[in-house]
């Protein structure tokens, strides 16, 4: 998608922490972008972090793209992310304002398909991430949670008129989120996007998401980190919209095919015939959209959706049963206030 004509500014603001396994290609992809009037501010919260040299390093190798790196840690919230952004919303010069995740791979065209899907009653885009290079198992059940279930449910939420914010990349306009309070009333909720999405219903505005996603590069990825990580997201769900995270057990698909067990007499089927006819009819409709879509698939997604589908009663009964989380090495419970005061003095600039 070529950029518009009358391409407005743009500023991304990118929070980082730590070296992630695909850090230099999603640092090369965010100055390889096809558009012709956009900054990058990248921030970090502790100078010493071992991605600050990678990103000196970017940008100066990239001297016709505007971008800084800003240090410092505005305390704001309990939300460590959103208190390493705060200081880039505030130095960003343009109107329009993507906070994207380190781990976003982004194509060429990424900020002309944010802008596109931008409508009269937008207060929000966003763009769910779809993993993708899943390098052992636990990386194709993470490809499991984020493509084919949790993108699915979100797209299939909108079009139904329920649009939520997806922290990985929410495309601002500033005038809408500084009317509600400024980037420091996203510390309303524990979780930023929550907030963003409570915001900007608040004025009359609805959520959209891009209409092709954006890739989130996977690796390797160990098994109890991707349960940590579903268990976080589960409590934070359910501290944020609990009537919404009431019905989530009923997205798993062995609760059909435990309907097909129990029904089966009554078709004159074998319990194990019915079964197997139901899991075939559900994985392989998976199958389907994972392949028009051009998602990851192989001969071990099946099992990696099976084992998903295992997880999400367990997952959901954890949301419900605890508060904890781990978010970037911070221990946090969901349920603790979240609004905090700002730390004083301006960012350093590198």
């Amino acid at each position: 998608m070529p950029p518009p004509k009358d391409a407005p500014g743009v500023s991304i603001v990118q929070p980082l922490c730590g070296v992630e396994a695909f850090s230099r290609e999603t640092l090369r992809s965010i100055f390889a972008l096809d558009y012709p009037n956009y900054e990058v501010i990248f921030c970090l919260a502790d100078a010493d972090d071992p991605i600050a040299p990678l990103v000196r390093g970017a940008i100066e190798a990239n001297p016709q793209r505007p971008a800084r790196l800003l240090i410092g840690d505005d305390r704001v919230s309990a939300n460590p992310k959103l208190n390493n952004v705060v200081k880039g919303w505030k130095a960003a010069r343009h109107e329009w304002v993507i906070m994207a995740d380190s781990n976003v791979l982004m194509p060429p065209d990424y900020i002309q398909r944010l802008l596109a899907r931008w409508r009269p009653n937008t207060g929000i885009v966003c763009a769910p991430p779809i993993g993708s290079q899943p390098k052992n198992f636990g990386a194709e059940i993470e490809c499991a949670f984020l493509n084919t279930y949790e993108a699915r449910w979100q797209y299939a939420g909108e079009a139904a008129g329920f649009g939520f914010a997806q922290g990985k990349t929410m495309l601002f306009r500033r005038a809408i989120l500084e009317a509600g309070g400024g980037v420091e009333a996203l510390g309303a909720e524990i979780a930023e996007d929550a907030a963003a999405t409570k915001l900007i219903e608040a004025q009359g505005f609805h959520a959209h998401l891009v209409s092709r996603p954006f890739q989130q590069p996977l690796g390797a990825r160990r098994l109890k980190d991707v349960w940590s990580r579903q268990l976080r997201w589960a409590r934070l769900r359910r501290a944020t919209f609990p009537l919404h995270f009431v019905p989530e057990f009923l997205t798993t698909g062995l609760l059909m095919i435990g309907a097909a067990a129990f029904a089966a007499p009554e078709f004159g089927l074998s319990v194990w015939l019915s079964v197997g006819l139901a899991a075939l009819f559900w994985y392989a409709a998976e199958a389907f959209l994972a392949s028009i879509a051009g998602w990851p698939l192989s001969w071990r997604s099946p099992l990696a959706w099976t084992v998903r589908d295992a997880m999400l009663p367990v997952l959901w009964c954890g949301a419900w049963t605890g508060h904890a989380v781990v978010w970037r090495g911070n221990a946090m419970s969901v349920d603790e206030p979240v609004l905090g005061e700002a730390a004083s003095g301006p960012p350093q600039q590198m």
